[in-house]
């Protein structure tokens, strides 16, 4: 079956953007900025294809053929203070997400199951506004045991963060701090009223500082315009996080966004060559919504547009892709999987 990528053809005059962006971003390594990325995001669905085989040209010449694969394990789900309009995790709303703590050998069990794929990042999730003293307690003793049983990086999501759990956490070893900013600052109140933008901007501020890797990304399709998805774009290139997760709105019944109209899946790959262009250093990560908005042949052409990392088995509260399917795509696209001394 023929991907849009390979559909791709350079016998028609190609838009101007593009071709800026092939001398600026693939000859020179130099990001768009949110003007151009605007532009890719603004691309008639013709010139897709072409979006997508210049961000895969990208992506091979500033980051290589290697795949980073990545599993996630909530340590602490749902009943979180939080008002974040697309979780069903949060108290406030009617979502079936029930209060529930993980302990440390289903943790341990985890991070195995994470490792026997092959992955080389297992990152331990809490729905929560930030760490009390339970969750740094529950994280260093489960970090502690993570590390005496299986070689694999440990990374973190627990919210925002003081200075005093910033240095707590890169004292246990975690490598890797995820906070994402979720959408434009100028969409953000629309999605979040609890707290602002800028305190998870300080957060991630503080992780970079502390020596941790940064992890910040969003989710298309919550209703922003395409200025303001180019605005976020724009706004992680300047914060210059080490890793982009990018979700696609999965509606979960129950929440504000329950009923927001599933992004097509046209839009998902526009958006993810333009992102890819407008970060080109960075690992872009397949992450939430990429199987009911791309499905399998999307999932493939994202693979060749671009995304260079993937999130494998199930997320928080949804259900993702089956480990094998998506290593037997790695392995048919010949793109290997990034060993663990590689991350190092």
């Amino acid at each position: 079956m023929t991907t849009l990528v390979e559909a791709a053809t350079e016998l028609r005059e190609l838009p101007e953007v593009l071709v800026r962006a092939r001398a600026q971003v693939l000859e020179a390594g130099i990001g768009l900025d949110e003007a151009d990325t605007l532009a890719v995001l603004s691309l008639a669905d013709e010139f897709v294809p072409d979006a997508l085989a210049l961000a895969h040209e990208v992506r091979m010449r500033w980051c290589g053929p290697e795949v980073e694969v990545e599993g996630i394990v909530s340590l602490k789900t749902g009943g979180c203070p939080e008002d974040c309009h697309f979780c069903s995790q949060s108290g406030q709303f009617t979502s079936p997400v029930r209060s529930v703590w993980l302990d440390i050998p289903a943790l341990v069990e985890a991070a195995k199951q994470t490792a026997a794929t092959g992955a080389s990042e297992f990152c331990i999730v809490a729905a929560v506004r930030g760490p009390d003293q339970r969750l740094m307690t529950q994280m260093r003793e489960g970090v502690a045991a993570i590390k005496a049983a299986v070689d694999i990086q440990v990374a973190a999501s627990l919210g925002m963060l003081t200075q005093t759990q910033v240095d707590e956490l890169a004292a246990m070893g975690v490598h890797r701090y995820n906070h994402n900013l979720e959408t434009a600052r100028s969409y953000f109140t629309r999605v979040v009223t609890t707290h602002t933008w800028e305190e998870r901007w300080d957060t991630l501020e503080m992780v970079r500082a502390a020596g941790m890797e940064v992890c910040c990304g969003g989710i298309v399709g919550m209703g922003e315009t395409l200025e303001q998805r180019a605005e976020f774009a724009a706004q992680l290139a300047a914060l210059s996080p080490d890793e982009v997760p990018l979700n696609f709105l999965n509606p979960r019944p129950g929440t504000p966004f329950g009923d927001v109209e599933q992004m097509p899946a046209v839009d998902a790959l526009r958006t993810i060559a333009a992102f890819r262009l407008a970060l080109p250093h960075t690992i872009l990560r397949f992450a939430g919504g990429r199987e009911i908005t791309l499905g399998d042949l999307g999932t493939r052409d994202g693979l060749l547009g671009g995304i260079n990392a993937v999130i494998v088995g199930n997320y928080l509260t949804t259900l993702g892709r089956d480990p094998a399917e998506d290593l037997a795509l790695l392995g048919e696209l010949s793109m290997p999987i990034k060993a663990m001394a590689d991350t190092f």
